[in-house]
C-alpha cells in the first residue's frame, strides 16, 4: 500500500494522533512568530518568519484510523490554521464545531462516580463542622475570628459548588440523590436549590446572549442611561457588586422581573412550580433554624459563626461568576442570528485560583464546564487540557496565580472601570465605557472606548 501524506501543523499534540507505522505524515516544523500589538484591535498581527518540514512515521493504515482520532486531528488542524492567520477576531464563528470539542474529551471524563462525589461532600461538611467547633472553642480569641470568617466563607462556597454540580446532574446519575444532596447543601447556605438551579440552567443555555443570558449579562446603553446615577455608581464600585447575589435571588438582574422564591415567577414553567415550592420551604426551614439559634445562643454568636461566613460566601460567588464572563477586552456578546451555543460558550474565561482550585472543586475551568456542564468537576482539568488544541485561540490562557489569587482583584477592578454597557444595535458587540463614572471632569459627556462593533 503506498504511503499517504497529510499536511498537519507541528503544534498538534501527539496524543491526538493515531499510533502505528504504516503511513507517512508530513508535518511543518515549528513556525516562529513575532507578535505586535495593534491599538484598538482585539488580537495581534502575526508575521511568519520561516517554515520547514519534517516527517514522522506512524503505524496505522489510513482506513483503520479511528473516527474519534480523525475528528480530533481535523479540528486541531483547523484551530492551528486559524492560529496562523494574521488577524484574529474572537467574535467570528470558530472553525470547529462543538462536536469536535466533544470528541477531544476522553471518554472517561464523562463518567460520574457517586462514591467519589459523596466523598467531596463528606470532606467539605467535616471541614465546615470542624471550623465551627474550633471557633466556638476559641470564642475569646478575637484575633482568630477573621481567619475563621475567611476560611469558613470559602468552605460555604465549596458547598455551593457541590450543590451546583447536583443541579447540573454531574454529581451522580441519580436525579433523586442529586436533588436530596443539592437541597441539603444549598438550603444550609440559604440558596433555594430548584429556583437557582432552573435560572442557572437558563444561564448555561443562553450564555453570551445579551438579552437571554441570566447571570451578569451586560446592560444595553438604553437601559444603562435609565439608571439613576447612584445606582450606576453602586453597581460598579466594590464591594457592592460582590454583595449582589441575595438581591438577585429576590429581584433578578436589572431589566428582568421575577423571584427565585415564588412559583408564579416567569422564571419557571407551570410544571416546575412544585419544585420551587419545595426549595422555598427548605429555605424557610433553614432561616427559621437560624432565628431559633439566635434566640438560644444570642444573635451576635450566630452572626460570628454563620452570618459573616455567609457574606464571604456571597462575595466568592459574585466574584467568580463575574470574572468568568468579564475581564478580557476581546469578549464578544451576541444577539440575533449571530448567537449560537458554541459561540456563547466560548465567551467564558478560565481563571486560576492557586491552591484554592482544589478547595472549590476546580470551578476555574469554566470554558469546558459551560460547553459540557454534565462533566464532573474532578474531570474538568483533564477535559480542558484535551480540548485546548481544538479550541486554539478561542481559549484564553488564564493568568497563573500565586498561592492566593490576589491578581484577580486587579482584574475585577479594571473590568468595573471599563465594562459598563453594550450598544443597542448590532448582533456582535463589545463592552463600552461611561467615563463619567471614573472622571468628574467629563461634565456628564458620554465617551466610549474604541471597542469593535459589528
Amino acid at each position: 500500500m503506498p504511503a499517504a501524506r497529510f499536511l498537519l501543523p507541528s503544534r498538534l499534540p501527539s496524543s491526538l494522533l493515531p499510533s502505528c507505522p504504516c503511513f507517512l505524515v508530513q508535518i511543518p516544523a515549528p513556525i516562529h512568530l513575532h507578535l505586535r500589538s495593534v491599538p484598538g484591535r482585539a488580537g495581534s498581527i502575526m508575521q511568519q518568519q520561516q517554515q520547514t518540514t519534517t516527517q514522522i512515521q506512524m503505524t496505522l493504515p489510513p482506513q483503520q484510523m479511528s473516527k474519534r482520532a480523525a475528528m480530533r486531528a481535523e479540528a486541531a488542524a483547523k484551530a492551528a490554521e486559524d492560529d496562523g492567520s494574521r488577524f484574529f477576531d474572537a467574535g467570528k464563528p470558530p472553525p470547529f464545531r462543538i462536536g469536535d470539542v466533544r470528541a477531544a474529551v476522553p471518554a472517561h471524563c464523562w463518567r460520574k462516580s457517586t462514591p467519589r462525589s459523596l466523598s467531596y461532600v463528606a470532606r467539605d461538611v467535616a471541614v465546615v463542622a470542624g471550623l465551627a467547633a474550633a471557633a466556638a472553642a476559641l470564642d475569646g480569641w478575637w484575633a482568630v475570628w477573621p481567619i475563621y470568617w475567611a476560611a469558613q466563607g470559602t468552605m460555604f462556597w465549596a458547598l455551593f459548588v457541590l450543590g451546583h454540580d447536583c443541579g447540573h446532574g454531574s454529581f451522580s446519575d441519580s436525579a433523586a440523590l442529586n436533588s436530596a444532596v443539592g437541597h441539603l447543601l444549598h438550603s444550609f447556605i440559604l440558596v433555594p436549590y430548584h429556583g437557582w438551579r432552573i435560572s442557572h440552567r437558563t444561564h448555561h443555555q443562553n450564555h453570551g446572549h445579551i438579552h437571554r443570558d441570566e447571570s451578569w449579562h451586560p446592560m444595553t446603553e438604553k437601559l444603562y442611561r435609565q439608571l439613576e446615577p447612584r445606582t450606576k455608581k453602586l453597581r460598579f464600585t466594590v464591594p457592592f457588586p460582590l454583595l449582589a447575589f441575595p438581591v438577585y435571588l429576590w429581584y433578578r438582574s436589572p431589566g428582568k422581573n421575577g423571584s427565585h422564591f415564588l412559583p408564579s415567577s416567569n422564571l419557571f414553567s407551570p410544571k416546575e412550580r412544585g419544585d420551587v415550592i419545595l426549595s422555598t420551604t427548605c429555605w424557610c426551614i433553614m432561616l427559621a433554624s437560624l432565628l431559633a439559634m439566635a434566640c438560644t445562643f444570642g444573635p451576635i454568636q450566630v452572626l460570628k459563626i454563620y452570618g459573616v461566613p455567609y457574606l464571604v460566601f456571597v462575595m466568592w460567588l459574585d466574584l467568580v461568576t463575574y470574572l468568568h464572563h468579564h475581564g478580557s477586552h476581546d469578549l464578544p456578546w451576541y444577539r440575533g442570528e449571530e448567537w449560537s451555543y458554541l459561540r456563547g460558550g466560548l465567551t467564558t474565561v478560565d481563571r486560576d485560583y492557586g491552591w484554592i482550585n482544589n478547595i472549590h472543586h476546580d470551578i476555574g475551568t469554566h470554558v469546558i464546564h459551560h460547553l459540557f456542564p454534565q462533566i464532573p468537576h474532578y474531570h474538568l482539568v483533564e477535559a480542558t487540557k484535551a480540548a485546548r488544541p481544538v479550541l486554539g485561540r478561542y481559549y484564553r490562557e488564564p493568568q497563573k496565580s500565586g498561592p492566593l489569587p490576589l491578581h484577580l482583584f486587579g482584574v475585577l477592578l479594571r473590568s468595573l472601570r471599563v465594562d459598563h454597557f453594550v450598544s443597542d444595535h448590532g448582533d456582535v458587540v463589545y463592552y463600552q465605557t461611561d467615563h463619567t463614572l471614573n472622571t468628574a471632569a467629563a461634565h456628564g459627556s458620554w465617551a466610549t472606548e474604541n471597542h469593535k462593533q459589528k
